[in-house]
């Protein structure tokens, strides 16, 4: 099962961090997934970070887009402050890139995923 974790902030809501397969993709989806590179799309995983009122709506808020198997077991993988930072200051409070991180590769909104 993939990993994850979360952070409560001092605010009372939560960040949530996992890592999961990467979803099947097509058409123009594949190269916003590849980030211009041959790197392909048949495998690998995505670091997807979640800002919500609790750990609950953060998963309802996945699942509402489709990735319906999705879980929190655990504080495994929590994210890091960076990646707090990150999703803190998207106004959509839903971010993902490939997982492992690569050092040139920003953070996409979750509409260039999920098409």
């Amino acid at each position: 099962m993939p990993g994850g974790g979360f952070v409560r902030l001092p605010g009372g809501s939560v960040v949530v961090a996992l890592t999961l397969p990467r979803p099947s993709v097509e058409g123009a989806v594949k190269g916003a997934i590849d980030g211009g590179t041959d790197a392909g799309t048949d495998g690998g995983n995505v670091r997807v970070l979640v800002h919500a009122v609790n750990r609950a709506r953060a998963l309802t808020r996945l699942r509402n887009l489709g990735l319906r198997a999705v879980y929190l077991r655990g504080n495994a993988q929590p994210p890091t402050p960076d990646e707090i930072t990150a999703v803190l200051h998207h106004p959509d409070g839903l971010l993902w890139r490939c997982a492992p991180d690569r050092a040139t590769e920003l953070w996409h909104p979750i509409r260039a995923l999920l098409g």
